[in-house]
């Protein structure tokens, strides 16, 4: 596999990843929640800039990020504007989606950037020949997506938070996040019954060994979906989600729990870099 490295951290060898998000309205209480990072338990922050209330004024998402990466040190910081469509806090015009992520990967103020590879595509139909045509038709996120990766790692993303897809489309919106060039896809899904759990594991192990040689991010949401964010290891997920105080999707576990959970999984017999 093919690894992705941010500061010092190597995403994609050994365990999995502790992401914290931060979700907070006001420049103040980012910070706020800034200081309470316990470095020694979280690998990297997600910034989700969709909660913060001034966040479509460029100057001051760049100013708070600048704060922010000052405030946890080492850590890397993924900024992420999660659109309501895909279970986030707002809305954005797509012309300000692409300004203010190409704005702050200039700005040297964070190191990964999350993008929504699939928006435009909610009436898109589950069929081969329309997912040839989205190739070709989404050139505005393929080139936004170059762009953004001359200065920070992209995250591609999906988020489904009412269904799990089938195990076809969930191999096929993960070739498409590789085929877009995006360093680390990611999909995130909502479980109806436990058979949608296993779905997702199972199809997350099958991508990793025959179809996108890089990292993956893949969580089933919500309660049943829990234990997909502790054994990332087993079924080839690199990153997990876990909260501190406000969780930024269901299902989230407390970091430190979340962390001594996986280590009581972690093997160094089995899982060795």
């Amino acid at each position: 596999m093919e690894m992705v490295q941010v500061k010092d951290l190597k995403i994609g060898s050994g365990m999995p990843k502790i992401c914290v998000p931060i979700v907070e309205e006001t420049q103040e209480k980012i910070l706020s929640q800034a200081q309470n990072i316990e470095q020694d338990v979280v690998d990297l922050v997600e910034w989700r800039a969709d909660f913060f209330d001034e966040v479509e004024d460029f100057g001051k998402a760049a100013q708070t990020a600048s704060m922010l990466q000052s405030m946890v040190g080492n850590l890397p910081v993924l900024f992420t504007f999660r659109t309501a469509r895909e279970g986030g806090r707002r809305d954005i015009s797509f012309e300000n989606y692409e300004g203010l992520l190409l704005h702050m990967a200039k700005s040297g103020c964070v190191d990964l950037i999350d993008v929504e590879v699939f928006r435009g595509y909610d009436k898109m139909k589950r069929k081969r020949c329309e997912w040839k045509a989205a190739d070709s038709c989404n050139q505005p996120v393929r080139q936004l997506i170059k762009e953004l990766s001359r200065d920070v790692a992209v995250i591609g993303s999906y988020h489904d938070f009412e269904k799990t897809p089938s195990r076809e489309e969930i191999l096929r919106r993960l070739f498409f996040m590789d085929k877009m060039n995006a360093a680390i896809p990611k999909i995130a899904v909502m479980p109806q019954e436990k058979e949608d759990v296993i779905c997702l594991m199972e199809t997350t192990l099958l991508a990793n060994r025959l179809i996108v040689d890089k990292p993956i991010i893949a969580m089933s949401m919500g309660g049943m979906g829990a234990v997909t964010r502790v054994a990332g290891e087993t079924f080839g997920s690199s990153v997990t989600f876990g909260c501190m105080g406000k969780e930024s999707a269901p299902g989230q576990i407390e970091v430190k729990k979340l962390r001594q959970a996986m280590l009581l999984l972690h093997s160094e017999e089995v899982y060795r870099e």
